[in-house]
């Protein structure tokens, strides 16, 4: 909490038995100790007041969640299940047919002579004409 170590204490102590005296030093010692009591009681009380209500917080959350299902749950009870095809007739129990998923058809094999009689001849690049390079002589061999 604070980060006072043993030589600041020390120092406290020294000055409060000058300002205050021997005398009255151990009661006020004995009056801060119970301050700092009180102050805990207070921190641990206020604590635990707040994890109750998160904990309540929780438990309603919980609880609306079980009720949502318990309601989902009960509307597909058979009774309601009978009341709803009588309600609805059998529209009731029809489903959406399965959606299958459409592939594009392979190429045949005409497709791709005809995009290769339609496509652009490749362009390749002619090879540079060779230069000599400068030959470099070599200094010791002449």
């Amino acid at each position: 909490m604070f980060d006072i170590g043993w030589s600041e204490l020390v120092v406290i102590g020294v000055v409060a038995l000058i300002a205050i005296g021997p005398k009255e030093l151990p009661g006020v010692l004995r009056m801060v100790g119970q301050w700092i009591g009180k102050a805990r009681r207070m921190a641990s009380e206020f604590q635990g007041q707040f994890n109750e209500a998160m904990r309540e917080a929780e438990m309603a959350d919980i609880k609306k969640t079980f009720d949502d299902a318990s309601a989902a749950a009960k509307d597909l009870s058979p009774t309601n299940l009978l009341t709803s095809i009588e309600k609805y007739g059998d529209d009731a129990l029809k489903t959406d047919p399965p959606v299958t998923p459409t592939t594009p058809e392979p190429p045949t094999p005409a497709t791709f002579v005809e995009a290769e009689a339609h496509a652009p001849a490749p362009q390749i690049p002619e090879p540079a004409p060779e230069t000599s390079a400068p030959h470099i002589s070599d200094a010791k061999a002449s």
